[in-house]
């Protein structure tokens, strides 16, 4: 990784897994990070944990995804804390395969939380990510973007039959549409922003482990070390997005996912996407139904 000094990350969903690693790895190399979290006292001991392993400049940021009321409080404390000089964004938080619920605003929760929230937060610190010049915005989608497709105007499936593994399909879906559509914009402005995606493959981390406990708590159990034997550890998984974050060949639209058989596992490397995530129309479509439902002004416009 390039040296990271003098430059400011924002990671969501920070207290574990995936976040917690990138936020060691880029303290480590220099960065000041700030570490989004819902929860203060888990937040506080990420902190703690990137003070100790990656380096000095770890601070807390509060953010529940699923209330925009905080992602709106956390953006204006972002950009007040940096000055409107924020060098990476990395979208990284998420819910996988959670039951029937919803956020604050009434969201399907997974869409709301992994999508919605994510959307708002971006389009609210554009500024910072101007400010710092030639920063990146970096979205976390998955292999699961692939299957049950995106109904735009069901998103929230009150038309539709309720599946944990569908809802969460959607919302990595609309992760990588929104993503692409991002950069797309951005070029068409003419800015020196970028948006690029990236996926971890199948990587053992607690959101895999919280999905099984969901759908069964004693299976998730017994499967436990088969879990562990099938799945790369969250040293390896991290790494596209890291690249992502900060390889200096990475380019707009780019997306970044493991090298290795079927994108399970390995080093960064492209990915692929499904001929849904490559549908403009879709994106366009979905972009605009973002604007509507969390009611934040997009930006670029």
């Amino acid at each position: 990784m390039p040296d990271q000094t003098g430059r400011t990350v924002l990671v969501t969903g920070a207290t574990s897994g995936l976040g917690l690693a990138s936020a060691v790895a880029l303290a480590r190399a220099g960065a000041r990070v700030l570490l989004a979290a819902r929860q203060p006292e888990r937040g506080k001991a990420a902190v703690d944990r990137v003070l100790r392993d990656g380096g000095p400049g770890a601070e807390l940021v509060e953010l529940d995804l699923a209330d925009l009321d905080s992602v709106r409080r956390a953006a204006a404390d972002v950009r007040d804390r940096t000055g409107d000089s924020l060098h990476v964004l990395m979208n990284n938080a998420g819910v996988m395969a959670t039951p029937p619920r919803v956020t604050v605003a009434g969201f399907e929760l997974q869409i709301g939380t992994n999508h919605l929230g994510h959307a708002a937060l971006t389009w609210l610190l554009m500024p910072a990510l101007r400010g710092a010049g030639a920063a990146r915005v970096v979205t976390l989608s998955s292999l699961a973007h692939r299957g049950g497709g995106l109904v735009v105007d069901d998103l929230h499936f009150a038309r539709r039959p309720y599946l944990a593994s569908r809802a969460y399909s959607q919302s990595k879906l609309a992760n990588l549409l929104f993503a692409i559509e991002l950069d797309r914009r951005l070029r068409t402005e003419g800015s020196d922003v970028i948006s690029v995606a990236a996926h971890p493959g199948v990587t053992g981390t607690e959101l895999f482990a919280n999905s099984m406990r969901h759908r069964n708590g004693l299976l998730a159990t017994l499967t436990a070390p088969l879990t562990t034997l099938f799945t790369q550890n969250v040293r390896t998984g991290v790494l596209p997005q890291l690249y992502a974050a900060t390889a200096p060949q990475v380019r707009g639209g780019d997306y970044i996912g493991p090298g290795g058989i079927a994108e399970f596992a390995g080093h960064p490397a492209p990915a692929r996407r499904s001929a849904t995530a490559q549908d403009e129309d879709l994106a366009r479509r979905l972009w605009d139904e973002t604007a509507a439902a969390t009611a934040v002004r997009p930006d670029p416009a």
